[in-house]
């Protein structure tokens, strides 16, 4: 249910950036979503179209998902490999000695405004 907070945050910066900029209505947003970032996109959009009906600056505010794939690194054989096709251990060497290198990102790519 996290996912009506963050469109409640997403609202909250764009109403600050039409504030700063004198926009009279937000057209789109896109957002990047990395693909391991526990946001699930169906939910976040089911989410944005109730609450953007609530603010009059975004009504018909069309949001924009873009995927950010996962990537992991490997400490021990130098080699980036599908966080999601094969976890935390490295399909390469087999060793566990990864970390994320791309994937968790939740962002404001871009805003169209008139």
């Amino acid at each position: 249910m996290h996912e009506l907070s963050v469109v409640f945050h997403v609202i909250d910066q764009l109403e600050e950036v039409a504030k700063e900029n004198d926009v009279k209505e937000i057209k789109t947003v896109t957002l990047q979503l990395g693909e391991v970032s526990a946001v699930l996109p169906w939910y976040l959009t089911d989410c944005w179209n109730w609450a953007k009906k609530k603010h009059e600056i975004m009504q018909d505010c069309e949001m924009k998902i873009e995927k950010i794939d996962a990537v992991t690194f490997c400490e021990d054989c130098k080699q980036t490999y599908e966080t999601v096709k094969h976890g935390k251990t490295c399909p390469f060497c087999g060793s566990g000695n990864t970390f994320l290198v791309q994937g968790n990102e939740f962002m404001i790519k871009e805003i169209e405004a008139i």
